[in-house]
């Protein structure tokens, strides 16, 4: 039997034509994009890790793989030495992944074509730092929340366009009570409340934060916390001035007063609810002005269902948290294990200066 013939990598191979490159270079992108979205991410994620390397890649000049660890250092260490940190880590984190992607799917090709041995850039040594920890978020209280929304319900009877304060009260209403992600709680179809599921109803979340590449986690959300009231208010009284058929296919849950090309209701956009909880924190709650995002509306919920006897294992549940630690940085502001061994230990010490009195 023959043997068959090995190839040494480092073998030097003649030269492509300028050409040749710039096609196979193009190819190897279009590949990129499409792996990376096999793998579940969304659109916008991809797009950035596209732009990130289009942006290292009109720096260098020359294609990405002939990149070395000198040209990372004069990329991250002198040109984008005085980026943010959080812009140096992305952008790093995408060309490391890029050439993970070419050692695994184009090595041999690129040896072939150019002669290049494929290794990234970025090694143990000069790779960005940057810790990305979340800092101490500590919620409004139960009081500061109440007066908000009070304050924004009594602004409905008065405010010029009723429709939209009402929707946007009812979205910041459902994010303090099941504690929504922002993005979660724009992608919501009618279609996804099931009054009929559990003791109070159910929201189906089908766009789930996921964890790194794994894609969206659903989870269904029971209407607790009168969520379930404030959703049958909302649907009852005021979704119907945004549209009349409540059956289409792909109605969201909160619309916008913008229309599609076929004359249905776009969705309400992220910035459209951060900008409306700003307003109304800023007309109603003023000492939270710039602080209360709909992300700490997020943390108020998770704090207070804590405080009032919810386990952590079910607030992680509702949260849609995939670590219990990560749901322990929303309610740790309310823990009292510190004390509550501070007090134990005073106990201890009285007990034992008992016994050598007594």
């Amino acid at each position: 039997m023959a043997l068959a013939v090995v190839r040494d990598l480092h073998e030097t191979r003649s030269p492509a034509t300028a050409e040749e490159i710039e096609a196979f270079e193009t190819d190897v992108l279009s590949g990129f994009v499409l792996a990376r979205a096999s793998a579940g991410l969304a659109d916008k994620t991809v797009g950035c890790d596209v732009s990130h390397l289009e942006q290292v890649r009109d720096w260098f000049g020359k294609p990405l793989w002939e990149m070395e660890p000198a040209d990372a250092d004069r990329y991250f260490g002198d040109f984008l030495r005085n980026g943010s940190q959080s812009l140096r880590l992305a952008r790093a984190q995408a060309l490391s992944t890029f050439f993970v992607f070419l050692e695994l799917r184009f090595r041999a090709e690129l040896h072939v074509l150019c002669g290049r041995v494929v290794a990234s850039p970025l090694d143990d040594v000069n790779r960005p730092r940057g810790r990305n920890e979340i800092g101490i978020r500590i919620p409004p209280s139960e009081a500061e929340v109440d007066a908000l929304f009070a304050g924004w319900r009594a602004e409905m009877a008065t405010c010029r366009k009723y429709v939209t304060t009402a929707r946007n009260y009812a979205a910041a209403r459902i994010m303090a009570d099941l504690g929504l992600r922002i993005n979660e709680l724009c992608k919501l179809d009618l279609a996804d409340i099931h009054w009929d599921l559990g003791r109070f109803g159910k929201l189906h979340v089908r766009f789930g934060k996921g964890s790194r590449a794994s894609g969206p986690r659903e989870r269904m959300v029971p209407l607790i916390n009168g969520s379930d009231a404030v959703l049958r208010w909302f649907i009852k009284d005021v979704w119907g001035h945004f549209d009349d058929d409540h059956t289409r296919p792909g109605a969201p849950l909160f619309p916008s007063e913008r229309r599609n090309s076929d004359g249905s209701c776009k969705r309400i956009s992220a910035d459209g609810v951060r900008l409306a909880v700003a307003n109304a924190v800023e007309r109603h709650l003023p000492d939270w002005t710039g602080r209360l995002t709909p992300h700490a509306l997020r943390h108020y919920c998770a704090s207070q269902l804590y405080r009032s006897g919810m386990d952590l294992l079910a607030v992680q549940e509702l949260l849609g948290h995939r670590w219990i630690t990560t749901t322990m940085r929303y309610v740790h502001v309310l823990a009292t294990h510190v004390e509550d061994a501070w007090i134990s230990g005073q106990e201890r010490a009285a007990r034992r200066l008992e016994g050598l009195l007594s």
